[in-house]
């Protein structure tokens, strides 16, 4: 998986969601985690996000800035304050709460 970013087809402005998932080459759980993501966004989103993927294996150093200890990491650097959710994103409900799109009591957490 290459450093890169994956835009949702909106108009030249800035998204309401600016996501960085860290990850560390093509694993399993790597591209996982991106199809999660990138199935959430698209269902909730809707064109109001922008996905920046950070593979650490080619670049490490960028670990540091967003003090990533695991992987994978989802790190929401807009709206503020920024927010982090480790792991392959598959339980939608906490990914919503994490990203602040569902408040944690409209869910079961299961």
């Amino acid at each position: 998986m290459k450093n890169g970013t994956a835009r949702a087809k909106t108009p030249k402005k800035e998204p309401a969601y600016d996501l960085r998932l860290y990850v560390a080459g093509q694993t399993p759980r790597s591209l996982h985690a991106f199809a999660n993501l990138k199935r959430i966004c698209e269902e909730h989103l809707a064109g109001r996000y922008r996905i920046q993927i950070i593979d650490l294996l080619e670049n490490p150093q960028l670990a540091k800035g967003d003090q990533i200890l695991a992987i994978p990491t989802l790190v929401r650097t807009i709206p503020k304050p920024a927010r982090k959710i480790i792991g392959d994103l598959s339980n939608t409900d906490r990914v919503l709460v994490g990203l602040d799109i569902r408040p944690a009591g409209n869910w079961d957490g299961h």
